[in-house]
């Protein structure tokens, strides 16, 4: 029996008929129609004057950090629940990340500890050119308060909407908040190019400044001419016209993932001490990822056995986001901490959320996290080998 991935690709007819069409076309190099027509959909669909296709969302931070002079010296306060590529990106530039720990109700940057972080590294006169939280799970982080913090501190925002793909913020869609944003499309994500990125933002020379510096900062001369260090970081032809035919889907993948998130909800809404993760106010996420968090106090079991129980099904499962500040690459690395993220990575469990699982698929993940549930007892304290 195949495994039962926690959210695997979502491809259909269409995405297939769109590669064949770029195939055929002659466009197989990076650039190309498909790339083109793929940054102008997703600009209007976001309401950016500009959006760069990327090989990826971490070029894609990378290149927006660069494009503001983000450097050697500077420090840059981001969310510490967040996959490592977000801290990686800020570290490639030479800068150093600075983790700001979580709202615990939602997991995302809490804004009252980024507001003394500021606050403090202005007092000691260090240089903070730029913020960047993180959407976590599908869900926008609160930017209305996060954008005036930052400016407030004369930062600019460089939001990691890497997650949260259609969902919206007070209003506005991922994406638009801040001065410039980020999606990923990798293989897991709410859509998929298999991987890639976009940098979105209204800002025409810090566009232009991506651009230049994805494609290896050539120089418009007949000649190979460079000024500056460039990358290879530019979404190939293939993998864009792919991303055109998923974003026409995009409305309906998150419909079916939304479907899942209530299927679990009604499986524990009865069960004392678990609960959907992000369950309150959601109706504005995109659902990519539905977690459970479990109270074993409460429950009479951890997120850990009910992870091994859904293993032993063949089912996929993993705990939230191990925080970065517990990364054995990231320590000594500076960081405001409440405790929350801990808790969440203590007692939150990822669950399947993928718009491409069957009902057969749903069936059986169902019924294995019923039975765990009903056969729930004390189990061991869950300890950071068991995860």
């Amino acid at each position: 029996m195949a495994r039962i991935l926690m959210s695997g690709p979502d491809v259909t007819v269409l995405e297939r008929t769109a590669v064949a069409d770029a195939f055929d076309s002659g466009w197989i190099a990076p650039l190309g129609p498909a790339v083109d027509a793929f940054e102008t959909a997703m600009a209007q669909r976001i309401g950016r004057r500009h959006a760069v296709a990327l090989a990826s969302g971490t070029s894609a931070l990378h290149l927006g950090l660069l494009a503001w002079g983000v450097g050697p010296g500077d420090v840059v306060p981001t969310s510490t629940m967040t996959f490592a590529a977000t801290a990686n990106a800020i570290s490639y530039t030479g800068a150093t990340p600075y983790f700001v720990d979580s709202d615990p109700a939602t997991g995302q940057m809490d804004p009252g500890l980024l507001a003394q972080v500021l606050e403090e590294l202005a007092e000691e006169g260090v240089s903070v050119p730029a913020v960047v939280p993180v959407d976590l799970l599908g869900r926008s982080a609160d930017h209305t308060r996060i954008v005036e913090i930052a400016h407030r501190a004369g930062a600019k925002v460089l939001v990691d909407s890497a997650e949260s793909l259609g969902a919206h913020h007070a209003g506005l869609p991922a994406g638009k908040h801040g001065d410039a944003a980020i999606f990923s499309f990798n293989g897991n994500k709410i859509m998929t190019t298999s991987g890639g990125g976009m940098y979105l933002t209204d800002d025409e020379d810090a566009a232009c400044r991506v651009r230049h510096l994805a494609t290896q900062a050539r120089e418009p001369a007949v000649h190979y001419e460079h000024r500056d260090i460039g990358f290879n970081y530019r979404l190939s032809n293939l993998l864009a016209a792919m991303g055109n035919a998923q974003l026409r889907r995009l409305d309906e993948m998150i419909a079916r993932r939304r479907a899942r998130r209530e299927a679990y909800a009604r499986i524990v809404e009865d069960v004392p001490g678990v609960e959907v993760f992000q369950r309150d106010g959601d109706e504005q996420d995109n659902c990519w990822l539905t977690a459970l968090v479990v109270d074993p106090e409460v429950a009479g079991v951890d997120a850990a056995s009910l992870s091994a129980a859904l293993t032993e099904a063949g089912i996929e499962s993993r705990p939230l986001w191990k925080p970065m500040h517990l990364q054995p690459v990231f320590a000594g690395i500076p960081a405001a901490v409440n405790g929350a993220s801990e808790r969440l990575f203590r007692t939150g469990l990822t669950l399947p959320s993928g718009s491409a699982l069957t009902e057969a698929e749903c069936e059986t993940i169902d019924l294995t996290l019923r039975a765990a549930l009903d056969r729930r007892a004390v189990s061991a304290p869950l300890t950071e080998a068991a995860t």
